[in-house]
């Protein structure tokens, strides 16, 4: 059977993520869903349709998410690469250790997603991938060492990836969430947005559903901020 629309979520069991999957299922797509939790197992039976249990950081387990979606339904339309959280501490006081792992749960999840599933787009001549990244990837916060060092790079490997397939018509873009409910909430970052208010997990979600869209296909390489005006400057 190959089904009209096909999504794919990374760590996409809670959060953006699942809120991205929910999203895409009620547009029309079939989704599968990575999840080290379990939960995307359970997202995705619910949804109509599947999820494998294991990280963006294998590549064995990502190949098995691609496979499910091909061996089903023959094809991807759709990519979502969400994430966890990597290491936090002070800027001198992270280990090498931490720093490489930082790289994989904020760079390398998206680089190992998109090798795999780009091909599959080439030869469909059509394909929409969508990051989920960070309101302050052009202006790091030291609350956030590992994910503003990994997300820059994360934009300029975007850019890369966007000019060498445009015109195969596969399309690459990020999201730059701000402060989101799926966040714990404190009043001082709620009174930092000039919206008064933390965003939605939703409301990501539906601007993923944009740039997967035909609507937005004349749009890729670009990051589009989530974030109730918090870095309007910049």
């Amino acid at each position: 059977m190959t089904a009209d629309k096909v999504a794919l979520i990374t760590a996409g069991g809670s959060g953006m993520g699942a809120a991205a999957a929910r999203r895409l299922a009620a547009d029309g797509y079939r989704v599968g869903i990575l999840s080290s939790s379990g939960k995307g197992e359970a997202l995705g039976a619910e949804l109509g349709g599947f999820g494998v249990t294991g990280s963006n950081q294998s590549n064995d387990d990502l190949r098995r998410l691609v496979d499910g979606a091909m061996e089903r339904w023959g094809r991807i339309d759709v990519l979502v690469n969400s994430a966890g959280h990597g290491p936090r501490a002070q800027i001198l006081e992270i280990s090498d250790e931490d720093w490489h792992k930082g790289m994989d749960v904020y760079l390398m999840n998206v680089i190992r997603a998109v090798r795999l599933v780009v091909p599959v787009m080439q030869a469909q001549k059509s394909g929409a991938i969508v990051n989920i990244s960070t309101a302050w990837v052009d202006e790091p916060s030291a609350m956030f060492p590992t994910s503003a060092v990994f997300r820059a790079g994360l934009k300029a490997y975007v850019k890369l990836v966007a000019d060498t397939y445009a015109a195969d018509n596969v399309r690459i873009n990020t999201v730059l969430p701000g402060w989101i409910d799926s966040l714990p909430a404190t009043e001082e970052r709620r009174a930092g947005v000039p919206m008064q208010r933390y965003g939605t997990a939703e409301e990501v979600a539906a601007t993923i559903a944009f740039l997967a869209s035909d609507g937005a296909g004349y749009i890729t390489g670009q990051s589009l901020r989530v974030d109730g005006g918090l870095m309007r400057s910049l």
